[in-house]
C-alpha cells in the first residue's frame, strides 16, 4: 500500500519511527508498537509504528515520518512510498526467553544486538534485554558472543600485530593516567590508539578533557592518518562507528543506575576489540563510591576480564587500584587537561598522585609485550617521562589531531572551606562529582573544582578545601545551596 509523506520535523533519537491516521491504521489492522517496512526505490528500512488520532497530525493516507526514517529512505516532503506489515524481530522472541532465564547462543545475541544497533527495537524492549541480563545474570559464553556481535555491527580497525590500549572502569573523579600513559608508551615506540567516551555521570570523560587540547571528533580514515604519524591517538570513540551497540545499551543503563557485570564486560572489551588491541591494561578502581566497592568483587572481576581476554585472543592484565578519593588537583575537562599537562612538562607542582598512577600503569603495560620485565619497564617509562619525550609525544599527537586554545577557567567562583580544625579523613567522590557537574562540567569546559585538601591532609578552621568554577553566576549560585547540605570532605 502506498502513502505520501509527511516531516514530522521531529527526531526520536533512536528507534525508526512512522506514524499513520488511525483510520488508515484499523483498515490495515495495525497497532502502536508493531513493526512495518517502508521502501522507497532501492532503499527500505523497518520502523516503530505510532498511531495519530488526529487528521491534523498525519491525514488519512499520509505517513509520518522522523528525520530517522527520512534520512534512511532518502526521501524528503510529499515522497510516495511503499508500506508493508512486518512481524516484531526475532531479536523480541530472544529478550523474552532471556527474562525467562534462557541461556542465549551467539546467532541469538547477534539478532539482538543487530537490531539494537540498527534501532529497530523499542525503548521498553532495550530496557527489557537490560533487565533480563541484570536479573538472570550472563555466562561466559553470552559475554564473548555479546562482544563479538557488539563488534561485528559495528566497525573494526587493525593497526599493527601488536597494539596496546588501556581502559578504565570509571567512579574516581579526574583519574586522567590515559593522556599520560598513551604519549609514555607511543614514544616507546608502540602501536596505542586510544578511543574513549565522554562523561556520562562523571565531570569530564577523557575524551572532554582531551577535547580542550585538540579535537577528538574524526573518521576511521584521519585516526588511520594520526596513529600512522605518532604511533597513538586519543579520540571520542563515539565519533566513529565502533561497538555502537554499546552506547546505546549505556543509554538505558543509566536513568536506571544499573550496570550489569555481564554488560560492563562486554562493553569494554568490545571497544578494544574493534580497534584490534591485542595487549589491554584493566584499571578496577576500588572504594566506597565507586563500582567495585569490595576486595572480593574486585578480584572477581579481574578473574572475569582475564578469561574474556583469553577467550577473545587478548592479552589482557587487570590491576586494582585505589578509588577511594579523587586523582589530581583538579576536576572538570579544563582542569583535568592542566593536570597532565603539568605532569608531562614535569612540573614540581604537577600532582603526584597522578603521576605516580600513570608511570605505574605505563610499566605495567610496557611489561605485557615481554620486551622489558617489570624493573626495567618502569626505568624505561620514568625516563620517557623525564627526559621530555613524553611530551614531545603528546604535542606531535595534539598537532596531528588538530590543535585547540584552550578554554578559558569560569569567572565565577567560590571557595569551600573547613568548619573545623583536624585532619581529611574521607572525600565523597560522588558528592565531589556532582558538584563539578552542577557548575557545569563537562559541558563548560571551565568549570569544576580545583581541590587544595586530599586525605590525610592536615587542615585549620576557615582553611581552605577547594574552589568550585563556573561560568555560569546561577549555575555557582545552584552549587552554593547544594554545599549548605555537605561539601563532600569529612574532617576529624
Amino acid at each position: 500500500m502506498k502513502f505520501k509523506v509527511k516531516d514530522m520535523d521531529l527526531a526520536s533519537g533512536g528507534p525508526s519511527i512512522a506514524i499513520l491516521n488511525q483510520k488508515d491504521a484499523e483498515k490495515l489492522d495495525l497497532h502502536p508498537g508493531d513493526r512495518i517496512l517502508i521502501k522507497h526505490n532501492n532503499h527500505q528500512t523497518t520502523c516503530v509504528l505510532d498511531i495519530s488520532e488526529s487528521r491534523k497530525a498525519v491525514a488519512q493516507g499520509s505517513i509520518g515520518l522522523f528525520e530517522e526514517v527520512l534520512d534512511k529512505l532518502n526521501v524528503k516532503h510529499n515522497s510516495i512510498v511503499e508500506l508493508k506489515f512486518t512481524g516484531k524481530p526475532d531479536s523480541v522472541r530472544h529478550i523474552r526467553d532471556k527474562l525467562y532465564g534462557k541461556q542465549l547462543n551467539d546467532e541469538e545475541l547477534y539478532h539482538i544486538i543487530d537490531d539494537i544497533t540498527n534501532d529497530r527495537l523499542t525503548q521498553i524492549e532495550k530496557t527489557y534485554f537490560v533487565s533480563a541480563g541484570f536479573i538472570n545474570g550472563w555466562s561466559t559464553d553470552e559475554i564473548v558472543g555479546m562482544t563479538k556481535a557488539m563488534v561485528e555491527t559495528g566497525q573494526r580497525i587493525k593497526f599493527g600485530k601488536v597494539t596496546l590500549d588501556k581502559h578504565c572502569i570509571g567512579g574516581v573523579p579526574n583519574n586522567r593516567t590515559t593522556m599520560i600513559v598513551i604519549p609514555i608508551i607511543a614514544a616507546a615506540g608502540f602501536i596505542i590508539p586510544k578511543t574513549s567516551s565522554r562523561a556520562i555521570t562523571s565531570p569530564s570523560g577523557t575524551a572532554d578533557t582531551m577535547e580542550c587540547l585538540a579535537d577528538v571528533q574524526m573518521n576511521e580514515r584521519k585516526i588511520k592518518q594520526v596513529v600512522k604519524k605518532t604511533g597513538a591517538c586519543i579520540v571520542h570513540g563515539g565519533s566513529m562507528n565502533l561497538a555502537p551497540a554499546d552506547d546505546k545499551i549505556i543509554e538505558v543503563e543509566h536513568p536506571l543506575s544499573i550496570d550489569a557485570e555481564g554488560q560492563l564486560l562486554a562493553s569494554v572489551m568490545a571497544k578494544k576489540y574493534s580497534v584490534s588491541a591485542n595487549y589491554v591494561l584493566i584499571d578496577i578502581p576500588m572504594g566506597p563510591e565507586v563500582k567495585v566497592k569490595t576486595k572480593q568483587e574486585a578480584a572477581h572481576l579481574k578473574k572475569m576480564f582475564k578469561l574474556i581476554g583469553k577467550k577473545l585472543g587478548m592479552h589482557v592484565n587487570v590491576i586494582i587500584t585505589d578509588g577511594s578519593q579523587p586523582v589530581g588537583n583538579g576536576i572538570g575537562p579544563l582542569f583535568e587537561a592542566e593536570d597532565v599537562m603539568s605532569v608531562l612538562n614535569n612540573d614540581p607542582l604537577a600532582p603526584e598522585d597522578l603521576k605516580k598512577k600513570s608511570l605505574f600503569m605505563a610499566a605495567e603495560l610496557l611489561s605485557m609485550t615481554k620486551h622489558y620485565n617489570r624493573r626495567r619497564a618502569y626505568k624505561k617509562v620514568k625516563e620517557i617521562l623525564d627526559s621530555g619525550l613524553a611530551l614531545k609525544k603528546m604535542n606531535e599527537i595534539i598537532k596531528a589531531q588538530g590543535k585547540r586554545k584552550l578554554p578559558a577557567v569560569g569567572e565565577h567562583r567560590h571557595p569551600c572551606k573547613s568548619s573545623k580544625e583536624g585532619k581529611v579523613v574521607n572525600i565523597n567522590n560522588k558528592n565531589i562529582s556532582k558538584i563539578a557537574r552542577i557548575a557545569g562540567a563537562p559541558k563548560d569546559k571551565g568549570a569544576g573544582i580545583y581541590l587544595n585538601k586530599k586525605v590525610g591532609d592536615r587542615v585549620k578552621k576557615g582553611e581552605l578545601l577547594y574552589t568550585v568554577y563556573s561560568e555560569s553566576k546561577f549555575k555557582l549560585g545552584l552549587v552554593k545551596e547544594l554545599l549548605r547540605t555537605g561539601n563532600g570532605y569529612k574532617v576529624s
